[in-house]
């Protein structure tokens, strides 16, 4: 039977499980369309072993005549030649046909299928309606098809199957089909599971024998190579991709073991010299040559290589991964090499280079021939390494056969030539009709100068475009940094300086110094091909003082520069400038003084050590650093102290006036790799008035280096940056530092500058300049700032005390200090100080000044001539030199006033209390201040000196009255805030307009006793008086008062008087509360009511002036006034029922009384405390209101909120809220228009109160279980 035709296979054998045929031939043909249109429509569920997941496959056959050629022999492994089915078909209808010939034909074709061990085999009997109509005796269908599987299909009647007119189209006819195709199916998968498992089982047997002598990994492959094509036969690609993997898996394990030296004896075949190198195939689905050289034992490590990739790359394409095999690829063709090396295969030189090119442009033609532009240029990253190899190696070939070279060819790179050009053999017929073919480039690129070039240039440019496209610029500057190679190797350096400019940058910005010494190199080398002068010199410089050179290297470079700055120069050239960084390193920076702030004219000395980076000593003709001068304005002391600040404990500063530079700024050298640090400095505004902060800020400096463009920004530490600057001009007459004739040897070195401080202001390196010949080395910017102040400061006087508080009333001692600046205080100066009676200046003979220095170093010492008048006091000043320091100790007293003060608190305009900065503590602590000012007349000056010092009074003081019925005595209260203990005597209270008829008795018994730090002393006089006493009383109390640490008590004791006025002393009312308990009971008990009553009993007639003050009416010649009593218990013991409160009217006479009865109610068991009884003056409104109110009613309210309060805190009793209603207790609005009565406290003493103190038994109910007790 002719195989029928189908689509073009990939295969040179059969790609389909073969499904042999047996019986009626022509029957089978008229059935093979529909058969085989119809197998693998449906999808079948393959279940393999191993618990491997199961997949849906389409099944497909090929079906062939049965021949027994056909049948596996005894050790055949190969299942693409296997048969999975064997169908016998036939059409008989006939018993004796069937008996005759049929029966027979079958009995043989199973006894073969028996003989060959072969089990999976069908019966198809196919039924037609035809055939019955000619047959009128024929027996009925299932007779045939009972004696078929009597005969045939005892134990296995599902192996034979009838299809029934397979060639109509009716419903029966489907339906037999659909049975028949699912047998088919079913008989094939199980038929084809359980050989392929068999398959598998006998693989691995053979894999577990390859540690046995005798095995060999090319039968091993092929055999494994079977089970991958049964799985590719399938579709199932990746399954098949698996077994390609783990045969590379196995041969890179063997080869890394050989290399190990555990090497296999199979190995040895693989181990042949190479002879050709034709490269990858892709082209072809199955390189049949490569595959029988593997199947006989004799294809090298290339050829199985090529091979196994090849049918790798064909399942990745099939499962669209292209990008996959550029990845793969490139990692064959890196272990290809190294495999090579580890089985010491020889290979002639260049060969390798010749495969790998040939391979990577195969590569990248097969994926171009899958993939559209597009995905070719959106996935350039896949495939720009295989680019960049093959230009590698393309270059790599040039340098071999003498293509890159200056001059042509010799005979030998000629000969070398056409050695690799035979190595390729014969184009491939695949690639023959390709232009651009990878064996036609490789020949035209080796054929001759010009073309290598253009093809080398070709793939370069190709390769850096695409690393620019997806953004790996260091891989595109590394094949521009080859391309220079190349370009300096033709003798093009001008082509080569752009790549190297490139690289460089690269390098430098990324901090790679071993390749920045390599490209430097190569720079250097390229400048001086083309004459740069400058650039070469700039480049030798940084070369000199690399450390990655050897000594000789470093010193042909330092050379090179001192051969050209020892050149006389022509009228035309100009100085050379280049970088300071590649020169030397500034290390740090000392200065003496360490503040770095002197005033003018002294001296200053900058020590400067600088680490020389050449390598031989070099002489330095000047080193000069210039100077920036600013003039600030403001107190020199203010700019002293920034400047010191910033000098000596800066970002990088040390205590002793020490700057470093650290490496990696520009100030050390490495400016081209960090960008400069931020400078910032702290900015206050102060008021001019009072030097109070108003706002403060950060302030950089350097802003103009870090916003400037760095692309168009040149800079000295890259010699290709741009363009050099012209040679620094040094100018005579310049700010500068300056040394002369310096040797610096190899290291570091110090150089000792003297700073110029001729003018005041503000001095600042900003660079820094090394004159060596014709060559100067700059550091343009110097980092961290250095600076020093040089200050002019007029003559100051200041006055301090030398304790924290100056304190009133004793003797405290000042320091006078007085900075000279640039005055000279000569012999006859003298300070006029003014006299204050409030502050006298207490001196004595001994007192001496002392001089120190403007670093405070002690000068001498000197006495002191202080001679005092009524006003003046006269202090002579010692000779003292310009900015020195005098200073001095004198003794002040601040009188203590007699008047009481209160604390000195300034108010701003808008409501804001301000303290002074010194007394604001104080105020806490109740101090109050006296401000004192001196005005002194200084000899610098024309104008007189206003200083003010602040005393603060140690004592505070307060009185009171106290009462006794008619008795009175006056109690003073001295409290020490501050933190001095004192020592009190000689307490007197006197009357400043003393009568005869009032006497003080002191009741005081101690006339010397302590006061400690924030402690009081009472002290207790008793009034007695033959005459009614004054309404004002004007008294003084006085008392002596010394330190307690005072050596001479009695000589240091001082005054201090407080005066204080008593307005109305007189007792003018008694007030007297009784608790009675109710009637038939002897004690009060809680819950009951209780009787109070309140006597007010009047003490005296009121003087002519009291009368004035009181508001009486006259009724009937009876003179009387208005008093409001109030009956409140703020702890809660009582509650008042009914009125507690009420206006009553005493007559004017003396012992006259008002009883005002009321019921309270104890709210608790104990003795408890009488309410609180209080008394107000009730001055009614002059108006005369429209109606008149009940005095009773208007006052019912037992919630006063005025009155509720103490009386030391009404401030303002001209109005009742709620009492001042004329309504009663149940309105409760208040009429508008109605005139507000009017309370008044009476002053302390003028009311005594006798009850206060008492308490009353009060007992509990007998019933209650719980007892409450209070006891206060």
């Amino acid at each position: 039977m002719e195989a029928h035709e189908e689509k073009p296979i990939i295969y040179t054998m059969e790609n389909k499980p073969i499904v042999t045929c047996a019986g009626d031939q022509s029957l089978f043909t008229s059935l093979y369309t529909s058969l085989a249109q119809q197998l693998p429509r449906e999808p079948m569920e393959w279940r393999r072993s191993y618990g491997r997941a199961p997949k849906m496959i389409h099944l497909e056959a090929n079906f062939v005549q049965f021949k027994e050629e056909l049948l596996p022999k005894d050790g055949n492994r190969a299942l693409l030649t296997f048969p999975f089915l064997h169908i016998y078909w036939t059409d008989c209808c006939d018993t004796e046909m069937y008996k005759a010939s049929v029966k027979d034909d079958m009995l043989r074709w199973q006894s073969t299928l028996r003989l060959h061990g072969s089990v999976d085999w069908l019966i198809v009997v196919v039924e037609s309606e035809a055939k019955k109509k000619n047959k009128t005796n024929i027996l009925p269908r299932t007779s045939i098809v009972d004696k078929i599987r009597n005969d045939f299909c005892n134990k296995q009647s599902d192996r034979c199957v009838v299809l029934s007119d397979p060639l109509k189209e009716s419903s029966r006819s489907q339906d037999s089909w659909s049975s028949f195709l699912t047998k088919l199916r079913t008989l094939l998968l199980m038929s084809f599971t359980k050989n392929l498992g068999r398959f598998e089982d006998d693989m691995r047997t053979l894999r577990e024998k390859r540690t046995e002598p005798g095995w060999s990994f090319c039968d091993y492959f092929m055999v494994q190579e079977e089970l991958a094509f049964v799985f590719e036969m399938l579709q199932q690609f990746e399954d098949a991709l698996v077994q390609y993997d783990e045969l590379d898996a196995l041969f890179t394990q063997y080869v890394l073991n050989f290399g190990a030296g555990d090497g296999a004896n199979w190995l040895g075949s693989f181990c042949a010299p190479v002879k050709h190198w034709s490269g990858l195939l892709l082209r072809r689905p199955i390189d049949m040559e490569k595959r029988e050289l593997i199947q006989r034992g004799e294809a090298s490590l290339l050829d199985l290589r090529c091979y196994l990739f090849s049918r790798q790359c064909t399942l990745l394409i099939f499962l669209q991964r292209p990008w996959e095999v550029t990845q793969r690829a490139l990692e064959l063709l890196h272990n290809c090499v190294q495999e090579l090396r580890l089985l010491e295969v020889y290979v002639v030189q260049g060969a390798l280079d010749c495969w790998v090119f040939l391979s990577c442009l195969e590569v990248l033609h097969r994926i171009e021939g899958c993939c559209d532009r597009a995905q070719l240029e959106a996935n350039c990253s896949h495939t720009v390494g295989l680019w960049t190899y093959a230009t590698e190696k393309l270059k790599s070939l040039g340098y071999l056969c003498g293509l890159v070279a200056e001059k042509v060819p010799t005979s030998e790179d000629l000969n070398r030539t056409v050695d690799l050009l035979a190595g390729l053999g014969e184009e491939r017929p695949e690639t023959v009709n390709s232009l651009q073919s990878p064996y036609k480039k490789l020949n035209e690129a080796l054929s001759s100068v010009e073309a290598f070039e253009k093809h080398y240039l070709e793939l370069s440019h190709a390769a850096m475009e695409m690393y620019r496209a997806i953004g790996r610029m260091r891989s595109a500057r590394l094949i521009g940094k080859s391309l220079a190679e190349f370009y300096m190797k033709k003798g093009d350096p001008e082509r080569a300086e752009g790549f190297l400019d490139d690289s460089l940058r690269s390098y430098v910005a990324e901090g790679w110094s071993l390749q920045v010494t390599h490209t430097r190199k190569q720079m250097a080398e390229c400048q001086k091909l083309l004459q740069q002068t400058e650039d070469y010199l700039q480049t030798s410089a940084l070369l000199a003082g690399d450390a990655n050179l050897t000594e000789e290297e470093r010193k042909h470079f330092c050379q090179e520069i001192l051969t050209f700055a020892s050149q006389p120069p022509a009228p035309s050239d100009q100085t050379v400038a280049l970088s300071m960084a590649a020169f030397a390193q500034l290390r740090q920076m000392q200065f003496s003084p360490p503040g770095a702030v002197v005033h003018v004219g002294a001296a200053l000395q900058l020590e400067l050590r600088v680490r020389c980076l050449m390598p031989v000593a070099v002489q330095v003709e000047q080193l000069a650093a210039t100077l920036h001068f600013s003039l600030e304005q403001g107190g020199a002391r203010g700019r002293a102290g920034s400047a010191q600040r910033r000098t000596g404990h800066g970002p990088q500063g040390q205590g002793d006036g020490v700057v470093l530079f650290p490496l990696g700024s520009p100030g050390a050298g490495m400016g081209a790799l960090l960008p400069p640090a931020l400078e910032l400095y702290e900015m206050q505004d102060r008021s001019p008035s009072d030097s109070s902060l108003n706002s403060t800020g950060v302030v950089c400096k350097n802003m103009h280096l870090l916003l400037r463009r760095h692309d168009s920004s040149a800079s000295l530490d890259t010699p290709t940056a741009g363009a050099l600057p012209a040679a620094v001009a040094v100018d005579d007459g310049a700010q500068m530092l300056r040394a002369r004739d310096i040797t610096l040897q190899p290291g570091d070195n110090s150089i000792l500058f003297t700073a110029p401080t001729g003018e005041p202001g503000s001095y600042t390196l900003r660079q820094l300049c090394g004159s060596v010949g014709r060559v100067q080395f700059v550091q343009s910017h110097i980092y961290p700032v250095v600076q020093y102040e040089v200050y002019s400061q007029e003559p100051q006087l200041t006055i301090e005390p030398l304790s924290d508080n100056l304190l009133a009333g004793i003797p405290q001692k000042v320091k006078f200090i007085i900075a000279t600046g640039h005055y000279s205080v000569k012999k006859g100066d003298a300070l006029q100080l003014s006299n204050t009676d409030s502050m006298p200046i207490l001196h004595s003979s001994c007192c001496s000044a002392t001089v120190l220095s403007s670093t405070g170093e002690r000068m001498g010492e000197s006495a002191l001539s202080i001679q005092s008048s009524e006003k003046v006091t006269s202090i002579s000043l010692p000779p003292t030199p310009p900015y020195h320091t005098l200073e001095f100790q004198l003794e002040v007293l601040c009188h203590i006033p007699p008047t009481p003060l209160k604390p000195d608190i300034e108010r701003l305009t808008n409501g804001e209390v301000r303290h002074r900065p010194k007394s604001h503590s104080q105020a806490d602590s109740g101090m109050i201040n006296i401000d004192q000012k001196v005005s002194i007349d200084c000899p610098w000056s024309i104008y007189s000196t206003l200083i003010a010092l602040t005393f603060y009074v140690p004592f505070k003081a307060k009185h009171s009255i106290l009462s006794a019925g008619k008795r009175k005595y006056i109690q003073v209260c001295l409290q020490n805030v501050s933190d001095t203990n004192f020592q009190l005597a000689d307490p007197v209270l006197t009357e400043r307009q003393p009568t005869v008829s009032m006497e003080l008795l002191s009741l005081n018994v101690k006339t010397q006793q302590p006061v400690c730090s924030q402690q009081s002393v009472f002290c207790l006089w008793e009034m007695r008086w033959a005459k009614p006493l004054p309404l004002c009383l004007q008294c003084a109390f006085s008392a002596s008062f010394a330190p307690a640490s005072a050596s001479d008590a009695h000589t240091a004791f001082k005054p201090y008087c407080y005066e204080f006025q008593l307005d109305r002393v007189s007792t003018l009312y008694s007030l007297k509360a009784e608790i009675l308990p109710p009637s038939g009971v002897q004690h009060c008990r809680t819950g009951a009511l209780c009787g109070l009553e309140v006597s007010i009993t009047r003490q005296a007639e009121p003087s002519e002036t009291e009368g004035e003050e009181e508001e009486s009416t006259e009724i009937e010649g009876l003179r009387t006034t208005k008093l409001m009593y109030e009956v409140v218990d703020n702890s809660s013991n009582w509650a008042v029922c009914g009125k507690s409160s009420g206006v009553v009217s005493m007559p004017v006479a003396a012992s006259a009384t008002h009883r005002v009865q009321m019921e309270v109610m104890p709210l608790f068991a104990g003795h408890l405390p009488f309410p609180n009884i209080k008394v107000f003056k009730y001055l009614p409104h002059n108006a005369v209101p429209a109606i008149q109110p009940d005095t009773d009613s208007c006052l019912e309210n037992d919630t006063i909120s005025l009155l509720d309060k103490g009386l030391d805190d009404q401030g303002d009793t001209a109005s009742i809220r709620s009492r001042g209603s004329v309504h009663s207790v149940g309105s409760g609005e208040q009429q508008r228009g109605l005139p507000m009565p009017r309370l008044e406290p009476f002053t302390p003493g003028q009311v005594f109160y006798r009850s206060q103190g008492r308490q009353v038994l009060v007992l509990p109910v007998t019933d209650d279980h719980v007892m409450e007790v209070n006891v206060t």
